[in-house]
This record gives C-alpha cells, sequence and structure tokens, in this order.
C-alpha cells in the first residue's frame, strides 16, 4: 500500500512526510479491517485501496489549498476523502458528515487511536446545514450523487468565496453539461475541472466557486431534490 502511494504522489505533485504516509495506510488498513463487520467498501486489494482510495482522496490538495481552511465532507462514507485530506494537511480543519451513525461511531473511534483530528457529525446532510450554512471555505463530496442532486446538498454549506469540490469519474463533462440551472440558481460559477489520471481511467475534482449566497429555500428535503434536480 505504501509502494503504491509513493509511486502515485508526484503524479498529484504532492509531498508528504513518511508520518503522513504511514497515518494514509494505517487507515487504508483499519477500513478495510472493519469491512469484514460492517459495509465500508468493495475495494479491499492493498494496492487498489492506495489508488482509489487514497490517492483519489488526495487529489482534492491538488485542486485546492486547503490549509487554514474549513472543509466538510459531505456523505463521507468510511472516511473519503476527508479523513486522507486531514491527515495530509493537519492544518485544515476537517469535518465528516454522514446519516449511518454506525459509521460515524467508527470513525469517532478510529482516529484517536491513528492520531488524527477530524470532527464527525451523524445527520442528513439537507438537515444538518440548518445550523451549519455557509459556514465552510469547501464542502467536498465523492460518490454521494449525480451533479445535479449534490450541488443543492452542498453549496448551502459554502462561503461565498469558498468552493464546492466535487469528486467524479470519468461522466465529470457529462454531469456538468446537466447542471447550468443548479450552479446559477445556487450561487456557484464553474472555476476548473482537474483531471486526475488514476489506475488507468480519470478522476476529476471539479471545482465550483460561490460568488453569491445560497437562496434560503435550498436546500430542499431530498425526495423532493432526487425527484426534481434544479
Amino acid at each position: 500500500m505504501k509502494k503504491t502511494l509513493e509511486e502515485g504522489l508526484p503524479l498529484l505533485g504532492l509531498e508528504l512526510s513518511d508520518n503522513q504516509k504511514e497515518a494514509l495506510c494505517a487507515f487504508g488498513k483499519a477500513v478495510v479491517k472493519q469491512n469484514e463487520v460492517m459495509n465500508l467498501t468493495a475495494i479491499t486489494e492493498d494496492e487498489q485501496v492506495a489508488k482509489l482510495h487514497l490517492l483519489d482522496s488526495l487529489t482534492v490538495l491538488a485542486a485546492a489549498d486547503l490549509k487554514e481552511k474549513t472543509l466538510i465532507d459531505v456523505g463521507c462514507g468510511a472516511g473519503f476523502p476527508g479523513v486522507p485530506l486531514a491527515i495530509a494537511c493537519p492544518e485544515a480543519k476537517v469535518t465528516l458528515l454522514d446519516s449511518l451513525g454506525k459509521r460515524v461511531k467508527w470513525l469517532e473511534e478510529i482516529m484517536p487511536q491513528l492520531g488524527i483530528e477530524a470532527q464527525c457529525v451523524t445527520a442528513r446532510a439537507e438537515e444538518a446545514v440548518a445550523d451549519r450554512r455557509e459556514s465552510f471555505d469547501y464542502a467536498v463530496s465523492r460518490a454521494v450523487a449525480r451533479l445535479n442532486i449534490l450541488l443543492e446538498l452542498t453549496a448551502p454549506y459554502v462561503k461565498v468565496g469558498g468552493a464546492v469540490l466535487a469528486m467524479k469519474g470519468t461522466a465529470a463533462e457529462e454531469e456538468l453539461s446537466e447542471c447550468a440551472g443548479a450552479i446559477q440558481k445556487l450561487g456557484l460559477k464553474l472555476e476548473q475541472v482537474k483531471v486526475f489520471p488514476i489506475d488507468g481511467t480519470s478522476h476529476a475534482v471539479i471545482v465550483l466557486r460561490k460568488i453569491a449566497p445560497t437562496p434560503k429555500q435550498f436546500p430542499r428535503r431530498y425526495a423532493k431534490i432526487k425527484q426534481s434536480p434544479l
């Protein structure tokens, strides 16, 4: 796992200390071990964990400067990308949000054991925003929903001047083409799409800058968002 990580970091233009690499691998191994009793990931081989979880998570650092910034990982699941970002950029203040209590509880238990600092919140994205509205520099999300749904769940968390960092695969441009209306309505503006080749396929970070406050009626209830995306 560490060898694969070390081979991939220069391709992202990143340098990490040996302690950070060790912590990333320790977390990757902890996810695989916990996966034996809890459904966290379908990816369990060391090399693939390093590529498709760890390096994939770190593409965010190659797309945005997180130092001294606040970041919320919306729908963090097993902790990706939020936990690797907290390890690789300890100067960032990371919040992990997920609706599944047992996953969040496990993250709260494992992170102190590995010396990782992040705040954990168990709640649905459209509900947790009530007392966290426009309070983060960045909202990041991976494998949660199509972009036209995801933006309504993430944009309300971001301060004006901050950005939504949406992690997508080969369908990034296709999903973006569905989102012109949503981007405008939510107070966002497309800044760039950074593409990273990992394991023979493209991994993209779509950077959408927050240029105006998100109207108070967003986010709507999830059933409504899904039924009628912006």
